[in-house]
């Protein structure tokens, strides 16, 4: 039988992949973040900065690159103000959420950004 709708798809339900660090866990799909089962609110950019610094986990991006990727733009004389912001704001609501986060936010002068796992 020929398909009259080619482009027509079954759809099924499947799991939502997630991203976890301990105590977190971030779904894309959705755009939620869950804090110890307790969503987490964020700004967009909050959102989309995290995410890269959780997928990139251990190694530094520079102000370039997370402009670049979150921004969709390309890099202005402003990137570290506006990144540096941002990383503020996420470590503010971190720090209100974790008593003891088990990741850093760790700034590498005059690089970039890095997500640091800490030692338990």
């Amino acid at each position: 039988m020929i398909q009259k709708y080619p482009d027509f798809h079954k759809y099924e339900l499947q799991n939502e992949s997630k991203l976890s660090l301990p105590g977190l866990e971030i779904y894309p799909k959705s755009r939620k973040i869950y804090c110890n089962s307790k969503e987490i609110h964020l700004t967009a950019k909050e959102y989309d900065l995290l995410c890269l610094l959780v997928v990139n986990k251990g190694y530094v991006l520079t102000y370039s690159q997370i402009y670049e990727r979150v921004w969709k733009n390309i890099s202005s004389n402003d990137e570290k103000a506006v990144v540096g912001l941002h990383i503020h704001n996420l470590r503010e609501k971190f720090r209100k959420i974790f008593s003891d986060a088990p990741f850093t936010l760790k700034c590498v002068r005059e690089v970039g950004y890095c997500l640091e796992m800490n030692q338990q």
